[in-house]
């Protein structure tokens, strides 16, 4: 069983996508996400035993390609990939609101029967992490990495903390960060949270 979770989030993407809704779009890294995913590499060496997780998303495989550099394999998880924003990808939030507002303030309240127009409902987003959650705790590898994205790595820390999802958003979780989860029994301790110190040298 896993005792040990690495969330690892994904790299900066190219340019031009700075404070607009990207889930299901498939972006590159930019030159900056690169430099990011290498400085993982440095990190990830800590467990060379663990068992590697990514999201099908070419931002998070490119990321694990670098970080990992030839050193071992990791399995894609389809569960792993960021929320489908439907309509609303590659908008900013005050485009959004213009457009769309009801729904904005459904989305204020994380009502969970909402899903974004044209995209993935919020139910269906949190039953394929908790299902993801459940296969990495029974996991036979002491650690398990997954490289992902934001929205998920919110998402499982509330599910192993067990609290709500509501608070999903109280957790801050930059690019190319760390975030780690002790793991006991299906139940988890955050230790680790938005580490950024192989990117600062802190």
């Amino acid at each position: 069983m896993a005792q040990r979770l690495i969330l690892v989030r994904h790299g900066a993407i190219v340019e031009g996508y700075k404070d607009r809704y990207i889930g299901r779009t498939d972006l590159p890294l930019s030159t900056e996400g690169e430099r990011q995913a290498a400085a993982l590499g440095q990190v990830l060496r800590r467990w060379p035993g663990a068992h590697l997780l990514c999201s099908p998303l070419l931002r998070c495989r490119r990321s694990a390609e670098i970080a990992l550099d030839g050193r071992g394999e990791w399995l894609i998880d389809a569960d792993l990939r960021e929320i489908d924003f439907g309509l609303w990808e590659g908008m900013t939030f005050a485009e959004i609101a213009a457009g769309y507002p009801a729904a904005v303030e459904r989305w204020a309240a994380l009502e969970e029967d909402l899903a974004f127009p044209g995209g993935e409902g919020i139910a269906a987003f949190q039953a394929r992490v908790a299902a993801t959650a459940v296969r990495i705790a029974a996991d036979p590898a002491e650690t398990v990495v997954a490289v992902t994205h934001g929205g998920v790595i919110r998402t499982l820390i509330c599910h192993f903390l067990g609290i709500g999802v509501k608070h999903y958003l109280s957790f801050d979780v930059g690019t190319a960060t760390l975030s780690e989860i002790r793991i006991g029994d299906g139940q988890g301790v955050l230790s680790r949270l938005n580490d950024r110190c192989h990117l600062t040298g802190c």
